[in-house]
């Protein structure tokens, strides 16, 4: 259930707690509205520590790339806080014409990992990473498990596969040099991750 709240008074209040106990951190601002995502859980966590460590280590460690758990995202220059959001894992290229502005990235990252959590809006973001220019977005849904690997298409991030336990299609990445597919596990599915040099494989 959302909640619209038009009394600044309580706003602010709502929202200095929330600083105040570090669960701001997810919170994003899209076109001026502010949007707390809900919380991610431990196995949220777990899966985006997991795919950070993979993609830093495929990427290398010599500046290749800049490999982010969370970061803001916003397509404003300067007054960031009016748009932005926080993928759950942001890979920039060192070639990106994004701009590291410290508190936030103007632009988008060439890969970005979104992992779904129960009513969030991970796909209602397709929009706002299309206009900042993410090559691709691979979305790692768990209710059911599958991923979806979108690539950006002219103006906007088209669909380029699917994966599930029951259709185990190989989803391979244009962008970073990695391919993922979901294959079934034991207590759940699991996300296998092989590097295109058909050595390296993780799973998470």
């Amino acid at each position: 259930m959302a909640v619209l709240i038009r009394n600044p008074e309580i706003e602010e209040e709502i929202l200095s707690e929330r600083r105040a106990k570090g669960l701001d951190r997810w919170d994003e601002v899209w076109e001026g509205v502010y949007v707390m995502p809900p919380y991610p859980n431990d196995e949220h966590q777990a899966i985006q520590t997991r795919m950070v460590a993979i993609l830093q280590t495929s990427m290398g460690w010599d500046g290749t790339a800049e490999v982010r758990a969370g970061v803001n995202v916003s397509d404003q220059l300067d007054d960031w806080r009016t748009n932005y959001r926080c993928p759950d894992v942001a890979v920039f290229l060192k070639e990106t014409k994004a701009l590291n502005r410290g508190t936030y990235w103007f632009g988008g990252p060439e890969f970005v990992v979104e992992i779904v959590s129960l009513d969030d809006s991970s796909r209602d973001k397709l929009g706002f990473y299309a206009k900042v220019g993410v090559g691709e977005l691979l979305i790692v849904d768990r209710a059911p498990w599958q991923l979806e690997l979108y690539r950006l298409e002219g103006n906007h991030l088209m669909q380029a596969g699917l994966s599930s336990a029951d259709a185990s299609e190989t989803l391979r990445s244009k962008v970073v040099p990695l391919s993922f597919r979901m294959i079934a596990g034991g207590a759940r599915s699991m996300i296998e991750v092989t590097h295109h040099d058909g050595i390296q494989r993780w799973v998470v």
